[in-house]
């Protein structure tokens, strides 16, 4: 596994720096650094502070992702998921967080809001053409290849256990 070397200032005394909880986690958790706990209306929108700022280093950018067990348990999230930091912000890492439960949810100092996975970055150089390439999909999009079932087994990707008798049953 590549790691690379974040710097992180403290903007508060009370700030909790980004931690994975566990050796393979692929992102950090991000706490919330509040004086008071802040109570989220359903459709409430708020913006949490995390008392840090960080410097990435060039080529990496952080993208800021909701909690699973925060979203699924209580309907709180992110309304620009993933969020984007570029490696040249140097700003105070803040959560935007929506409630999008039915019922009131209450954030707490120092509670896990979101998470934060450092990727790599790759340059586009923008060229404009007079012509795209052709794809059998080509303008085709939103719901074009349509919305049912995926196949049962795509081909080359499962190895046929059959014998001299014919295939293996499907289970």
């Amino acid at each position: 596994m590549h790691t690379v070397e974040i710097q992180f200032k403290r903007l508060r005394a009370s700030a909790i720096l980004p931690v994975y909880q566990t050796q393979l986690a692929a992102g950090m958790d991000l706490s919330a650094d509040i004086d008071a706990p802040l109570l989220m209306q359903p459709g409430d929108i708020a913006m949490i502070r995390c008392g840090f700022a960080m410097a990435l280093p060039p080529g990496f950018e952080a993208q800021v992702r909701p909690r699973s067990g925060l979203a699924t348990k209580f309907g709180i999230t992110m309304p620009n998921a993933p969020g984007t930091v570029d490696a040249d912000y140097r700003g105070e890492m803040m959560v935007p967080l929506i409630n999008l439960g039915r019922a009131p949810f209450l954030v707490e100092p120092r509670m896990r809001v979101a998470q934060m996975v450092i990727s790599r970055v790759e340059r586009a150089q923008v060229i404009e053409v007079d012509q795209l390439t052709e794809t059998a999909r080509g303008q085709g999009g939103f719901g074009s290849t349509g919305v049912g079932h995926a196949p049962k087994h795509e081909p080359n990707h499962e190895p046929n256990h059959g014998s001299a008798n014919g295939p293996a049953p499907s289970i």
